[in-house]
């Protein structure tokens, strides 16, 4: 038995443990983003005045990172290496969290929009990298297990995140309700919306300083060379190829709709919880927090169904 559990992580007489460990905390950063984020829909929201859908726009932004990088991110490995993917990654992630400062010096909603894009086309490249050099990192026949083990980082970072939107921003902005806020002169207006967007970005400027701390040290470490022997980049070609194949075409039109399908419950259902309590007589803020914390509740659940469900 030990032996096998030493083969996860051993092939060829070299040890991969601590660039295993490097590259799966990876997957748990990718998780604080994706779950700090889904609550900052009601949070703009709030700060600028604006309707939900402008609102949502948070979210078009964050995921249109991920739609326009992750064939290029695919690309880009191919002719490099995981390893400077993941790099790459990490540099655009922690760019697009620290330009949620700048963004806030403006004291406009747009440029807050354009820091989540750059942050998740670092994801995408993170997520693309990071999963099959994984899966690199041993021998074939413990590919999957190893996986699976990097994967189950992934929910704690998105609890994290959760639990910091809850407790370092959520809480913190001033109980003001949307209806006191409209009210608000347009000096008073601006003074509320300086502190609370203060509030809002230190999350993230924290997080980034985090992310260059990671890429400076996955790139000091010695990884190993893993990638594609191929670097031949043939774009078109290759799109056209795989859309022949009937299941990775229907593959990715069943994604498209299960993560839009998914996003849109995980965003809104805060939304719903809130106006829910406050038609029970709760105020706007403890509302907000009770809805979170339902939804962390859920996500408790649901977790280990799906972890137990990628093993079988």
């Amino acid at each position: 038995m030990k032996n096998t559990n030493r083969s996860i992580l051993h092939k060829d007489g070299v040890s991969y443990i601590l660039p295993f460990i490097l590259v799966t905390s990876c997957f748990a950063l990718w998780g604080f983003a994706n779950d700090i984020t889904n609550p900052m829909v009601k949070a703009f929201s709030k700060i600028f005045r604006m309707s939900v859908t402008d609102g949502a726009l948070v979210q078009v932004a964050f995921y249109g990172g991920y739609f326009a990088m992750a064939f290029p991110a695919a690309m880009f490995i191919r002719k490099y290496s995981y390893k400077a993917g993941i790099l790459l990654g990490l540099g655009l992630y922690a760019l697009g969290a620290l330009l949620f400062f700048p963004a806030k010096m403006t004291g406009d909603y747009y440029p807050f929009l354009l820091a989540y894009f750059i942050l998740t086309c670092g994801l995408s490249f993170l997520e693309t990298s990071a999963n099959p050099y994984i899966l690199s990192m041993g021998t074939e026949e413990t590919a999957t297990r190893r996986l699976n083990l990097a994967q189950s980082f992934n929910p704690m970072g998105s609890l994290l995140g959760m639990y910091v939107a809850m407790n370092f921003i959520q809480a913190r902005l001033n109980p003001m309700d949307t209806v006191e806020r409209s009210q608000l002169s347009p000096a008073e207006f601006e003074v509320l919306k300086e502190s609370d967007l203060s509030v809002l970005i230190a999350p993230y400027l924290i997080i980034g300083l985090v992310i260059l701390a990671m890429l400076f040290v996955i790139r000091a470490v010695k990884m190993p060379k893993n990638g594609d022997k191929n670097h031949n980049i043939d774009f078109i070609p290759t799109l056209k190829r795989i859309f022949k194949i009937p299941h990775y075409r229907e593959g990715v039109i069943a994604q498209f709709f299960y993560v839009g399908a998914q996003i849109m419950c995980w965003t809104f259902v805060i939304q719903y919880g809130t106006r829910l309590f406050m038609s029970q007589g709760m105020e706007e803020k403890a509302a907000e927090v009770l809805s979170q914390e339902y939804k962390v509740s859920s996500i408790n659940s649901i977790y280990p169904l799906v972890s137990d469900s990628r093993t079988l």
